[in-house]
């Protein structure tokens, strides 16, 4: 099928917060809850679940390097 999708990965940070998600079409599918230290799949129960395995340990890690470049910006 030709079918078009249109899919985001988005990675934020600042001092104090950060923000880690997947979406695909407009719909988020997954993102990292750094206060609980999980990741959520905001699906809804009817579907069939889509795993997500070591998303969240990969979160931890792009929110280090994230505050590491927010710091070397800073300095620039």
């Amino acid at each position: 099928a030709d079918a078009l999708h249109t899919d985001i990965h988005v990675i934020g940070c600042s001092d104090f917060n950060g923000g880690d998600m997947f979406g695909l079409d407009r719909e988020e599918l997954w993102y990292a809850d750094f206060e609980k230290q999980m990741g959520v799949s905001p699906q809804p129960s009817f579907i069939d679940p889509i795993s997500f395995k070591g998303f969240y340990e990969q979160s931890v890690i792009n929110l280090v390097i994230c505050r590491q470049n927010l710091q070397i910006t800073r300095q620039g």
